[in-house]
């Protein structure tokens, strides 16, 4: 049980060795982003869509298994086009104007910029005001 926990561990500081070596943490990387001044951030965001799509892929093509050694399971969902399109500018909006998405968030708060605690906390009111609004909202 242990070792579970002290390999997402590893985890979490590979991606946040990542975060940082990458300058995905960086405000003024996102900033040029959001003003298309540079490539940059929409490399590293393309490089994890491709990568995404990759091993989909392979998934599917190889059956692969979880640690467990049960079938993965991966299901198309239908097509949320409003949903999708007020998520997606509510999320650009919240990045845009802390200078964070929620990876980045917690590599940040690693690197003791004790600020970005309130950004976490609004993230979290956030998606528990989707989770009281879910019912309501369009899906």
């Amino acid at each position: 049980m242990i070792f579970k926990y002290i390999r997402f561990g590893l985890i979490g500081v590979l991606f946040g060795v990542v975060m940082t070596k990458s300058e995905a943490i960086s405000w003024f990387r996102i900033v040029e982003m959001f003003r298309f001044d540079n490539f940059h951030m929409y490399g590293i965001i393309g490089t994890a869509v491709a990568l995404g799509i990759l091993l989909n892929m392979v998934v599917k093509r190889s059956q692969a298994k979880t640690i467990k050694g049960e079938d993965i399971k991966l299901t198309t969902k239908d097509l949320m086009f409003k949903a999708n399109l007020l998520g997606g500018i509510i999320f650009g909006l919240g990045w845009a104007l802390s200078g964070a998405c929620p990876g980045p968030m917690f590599t940040l708060l690693g690197h003791g910029v004790m600020t970005i605690a309130i950004v976490i906390f609004w993230a979290v009111m956030g998606a528990y005001a989707y989770g009281l609004l879910r019912k309501r909202l369009p899906h």
